[in-house]
This record gives structure tokens, sequence and C-alpha cells, in this order.
């Protein structure tokens, strides 16, 4: 998806960044844990939506755990709510993961532009056995909250509701 039309060059960087880090921590597959915690690190107006304080430290505190090997690990399944189609020609994602990049396009597609990080973060939020919906939640975050913050849309596409993206 890196080379992908739909994205911004933006969230094209995002995507790669979430693919080295799952590979440096071994993971068999991009989550959306692997995206948000990219998301943070590289995209401004994402981590905007968080704004300052302890939540955002705590959040990047559980995220930079993980990736060290403590704290939330994953690496024995599949992040799959089970809600989600299956999405064909990414490799790489879990089926979330995936799901969460789709919802992202089309939420931009209804505006006209590429998909930008805030549409990721907006996709990633509604699914409830999403593991950045787990890592959000450990920091005392509450991902309806995060959704609401997002300013400038009105919500999702129809196909894309809670647990349906």
């Amino acid at each position: 998806m890196d080379n992908d039309a739909r994205l911004s060059d933006e969230l094209a960087s995002v995507i790669s960044g979430a693919r080295r880090r799952a590979v440096r921590d071994g993971d068999r597959q991009i989550d959306t844990a692997h995206l948000l915690h990219s998301l943070l690190e590289s995209e401004p107006q994402a981590r905007a939506v968080f704004g300052e304080g302890p939540q955002i430290a705590r959040l990047l505190g559980y995220l930079v755990q993980r990736s060290i090997g403590y704290g939330l690990r994953w690496q024995s399944g599949v992040e799959d709510s089970g809600a989600v189609p299956t999405v064909a020609g990414t490799a790489g994602f879990s089926p979330l993961a995936a799901a969460s990049l789709e919802c992202a396009c089309r939420r931009a597609a209804v505006r006209g532009e590429q998909a930008r990080g805030t549409d990721l973060l907006a996709a990633i939020v509604v699914d409830p056995q999403a593991r950045a919906v787990e890592v959000l939640t450990r920091a005392g975050i509450d991902p309806h909250e995060v959704f609401a913050r997002l300013d400038g849309w009105s919500g999702l596409p129809e196909e894309c509701g809670e647990g349906t993206c």
C-alpha cells in the first residue's frame, strides 16, 4: 500500500514506519497498534488529536514498552475482530489493519482527497477489537472521544461503522 495513489505522502510514510516497526519487533503482521504508534510518531495532525498531558505520555509509554518487548504483546495471534471483511492486496497487514486502511481511503474519497493520518486514526478507533483501541483504553483514553475530536468530519462513510469498517 506504500505506493497507493489514494494515500497522501504523509500516510504512506506512516505505513512504511509501521512496517519497519513490525519487522524490528519480530511481529508477523502490521497491526493497528503499529499504525497508531507510527501515526503518533510522524503525523502531527493525528498526534494533535490527543493534546498534551499525562494521557499522551502514558499512551506513548505503552507503545514503546510493546516495541521493546515489555507490557502489551500480541505476537502469538492475528489481529482480527471477525467483524471485518478480508481485504485483498494488503499482504503483511492484520485483517483489521488492512480494513482500517481501506476505510481511511473511503473516508478521504468522500471528500475527493487522498487519505491522511487523521482518516486512518478515525478508522482504527472504531473497532473495539483493534489492538490500538486496547492500548488507548489501557492508557486511559476513550476511543470514542478520540473519534469525536477529529475535527471537520461528520463520521465514517456508511459502510464503516463500529466493528464493520
